[in-house]
């Protein structure tokens, strides 16, 4: 497509990728979604991307990246049948970290059908330079249906400037200004210092002696005795009766009423936060504590593409969808706490922990089936992060594959304060089944999160769980088991 042309938009379901190669130099990509109702968002919860993956009415999803070679996606996913009547538009933009867009080959919007993986529409951006933010493309209603437009408008600004021309509220931290020198003036030096010169003596004049006259005496009246004034006694009075007292109507008791509570006022709106932390084999660890999450519930979640060559991409937000009824996959944990107790959080053996007390992990449940939208998530109590020692987040396949090749995954740790932190997996290129993701550990009381990706291939006879305790020297007992 060619900018400023348009399609119809037949399907009911639609899969946006936007497209770039990668390589050294090349800043990362994000995806992200605007649902404009008269050319603005109606409020911040219109606005989807990496911080906010998922629309309230469910019709628009963040789905994540996906990695083949040089190749890199980050894909949203479009119910147009679930978009509230009052969306006219979604605008489809992509942002880049690190750099700008002239630096980023190959960007390009993609749509296409999920059910079938045929290409709908297709915009390449050739024109790049200075860009950190882009409009690649907008979906609007036409006549009853959809159309797509291929747009191509940049911003120098970043997804911050985008995003506020649309009417979000952003919460970004900005550089304090500095300080301004003080003008220079001309300072004349100071005075020499001052000796201290006593004060001439006064003059002295001749007085002479003064003779001492008594006063003269005062004259003497005659003062006859005071008498205490004693004022005439009042006239009598005739008696006079107190007037009646006023009556006034008095309206007949009501039981006490209390006075009505007021309304607590509106919480305000937080402003959307644009900050995150990609975790890279150049710089694969981050401080939670320099991040600002110290406290409250942390999220994992892992989100994953099983490529099919014979179906095409399916994905499930949280869980992979290949297709096969048979395929489950589990997050699971290894713990050590502070007081040298050692276990496991995992569905097999219903080992699902617990928040609010030892181990403060929790696994959410089993999805074994594909059909729940918020699949696994391990989530873990940073109220009590100095009962943890360290923390192993690993997945497994528990069955319908044998190895994690095809498959493109990306980890996110969402604290309740402070920044997501994000990493994708590599191309699997060896017979496992059995990924350590990530490596919580407690550094003098700060919270560490280690990047480490790590796919394992256990020896014959050996499970996963016990594979990973060899690799990272747990020192647990194991025992078969089954869900």
């Amino acid at each position: 497509m060619r900018k400023g042309t348009n399609v119809p938009v037949s399907v009911p379901t639609v899969r946006v990728e936007l497209g770039w190669r990668t390589g050294p130099g090349v800043p990362d990509v994000d995806a992200s979604a605007l649902l404009l109702a008269g050319g603005k968002v109606r409020s911040d919860a219109d606005f989807v991307f990496y911080n906010q993956p998922a629309h309230a009415s469910g019709a628009v999803r963040h789905e994540g990246k996906r990695t083949a070679g040089d190749a890199v996606t980050d894909a949203l996913s479009v119910d147009l049948g679930g978009v509230e009547p009052a969306i006219e538009t979604i605008v489809l933009a992509a942002s880049s970290d690190g750099g700008t867009f002239g630096q980023v080959p190959g960007l390009h919007i993609r749509l296409s059908d999920p059910a079938s993986g045929a290409e709908l529409a297709r915009f390449d951006s050739t024109d790049a330079s200075v860009e950190t933010a882009f409009v690649l493309g907008e979906l609007y209603r036409r006549q009853g249906g959809w159309k797509f437009r291929a747009v191509g408008q940049g911003y120098d600004s970043g997804l911050g400037g985008l995003a506020t021309d649309f009417g979000i509220s952003v919460d970004e931290p900005t550089a304090a200004p500095a300080p301004t020198p003080a003008p220079q003036t001309y300072q004349p030096p100071p005075p020499a210092p001052q000796t201290y010169q006593p004060p001439p003596p006064a003059p002295q004049t001749y007085q002479p002696p003064q003779t001492y006259q008594p006063p003269p005496p005062a004259p003497q009246t005659y003062q006859p005795p005071q008498q205490p004034y004693q004022p005439p006694p009042p006239a009598p009075q005739p008696y006079q009766a107190p007037p009646p007292p006023p009556q006034q109507y008095q309206p007949p008791q009501q039981p006490y009423q209390a006075p009505p509570v007021p309304a607590a006022s509106p919480v305000a709106p937080q402003p959307v936060r644009l900050t995150k932390v990609t975790l890279t084999k150049e710089a694969p660890s981050v401080s939670l504590t320099k991040q600002g999450g110290t406290s409250g519930a942390m999220r994992v979640n892992l989100s994953w593409q099983v490529h099919k060559q014979f179906k095409g991409w399916g994905r499930k937000s949280g869980k992979p969808s290949a297709f096969h009824s048979d395929l489950d996959l589990d997050l699971c944990a290894l713990f050590e706490l502070a007081d040298g107790s050692k276990g496991v959080i995992q569905a097999l053996g219903n080992a699902f922990g617990s928040l609010h007390q030892p181990p403060y992990l929790h696994l959410d449940g089993d999805d074994r089936t594909g059909g729940s939208e918020s699949g696994e998530n391990l989530t873990i109590n940073l109220d009590h992060k100095q009962a943890f020692r360290r923390i192993l987040i690993f997945v497994t396949i528990y069955e319908g594959a044998r190895s994690f090749a095809g498959l493109h995954a990306t980890v996110t740790l969402q604290p309740l304060n402070g920044a997501p932190i994000d990493f994708s997996l590599d191309e699997c290129t060896v017979p496992s089944n059995v990924c350590a993701l990530a490596l919580i550990t407690n550094q003098g009381g700060d919270l560490v999160v280690q990047r480490e990706a790590r796919y394992l291939v256990p020896q014959r006879g050996v499970s996963p769980q016990r594979t990973v305790d060899y690799a990272y020297g747990w020192g647990m007992n194991w025992t078969p088991g089954r869900k």
